[in-house]
């Protein structure tokens, strides 16, 4: 069995850039930081920061080009893709990314707009679909798990404290 499995949480670290191939295909890509928190041996509060490029094809990619900002707090669900490019000095490169296939909105930087966005889940799906409050849609625009209230927001700032075991509600 093989699985390649990839789940951020972070915040964009720029405005995402759509774009379209010339075959007319949509694709947005995103910036996204997250960071690692501990406790050193010696008490002392670290912190690693990694930043990821996600790509997103179709009407996903719409969407988020359409609905996320900078900043911004957002979850991708998806799969590690490397590719090889040369650069303009001549140079083959290789880089790492996530293309996502699922993706929640989060709650929008402090300044625009507010605490939170109107987030919702979308979903890769085939053809094209318009986003929905009310839960996750498909690229064709059929629900896919529909919801009686607002899907909580992911909140990154809350996370001051080191997450323990016994809090997790599962």
């Amino acid at each position: 069995m093989n699985i390649n499995k990839a789940i951020l949480v972070g915040r964009l670290t720029r405005d995402p850039e759509t774009r379209s191939t010339q075959g007319g295909q949509t694709v947005t890509t995103i910036g996204l930081a997250t960071s690692h928190r501990w406790s050193d041996k010696s008490g002392q509060k670290q912190e690693k920061t990694e930043f990821h490029t996600i790509i997103l094809w179709g009407k996903l990619g719409e969407i988020a080009g359409q609905y996320l900002t900078k900043g911004q707090e957002a979850y991708f669900e998806g799969r590690l893709q490397t590719r090889a490019y040369t650069g303009k000095d001549g140079v083959e490169r290789r880089v790492t990314e996530i293309v996502a296939e699922n993706m929640q909105m989060g709650s929008r930087p402090m300044g625009q707009g507010g605490g939170s966005a109107s987030n919702g889940g979308y979903r890769e799906g085939n053809s094209g679909g318009a986003p929905s409050r009310s839960g996750s849609v498909s690229r064709a625009g059929a629900p896919v798990s529909p919801l009686e209230e607002d899907i909580p927001t992911i909140n990154l700032d809350d996370d001051k404290e080191e997450i323990k075991i016994e809090d997790v509600p599962f």
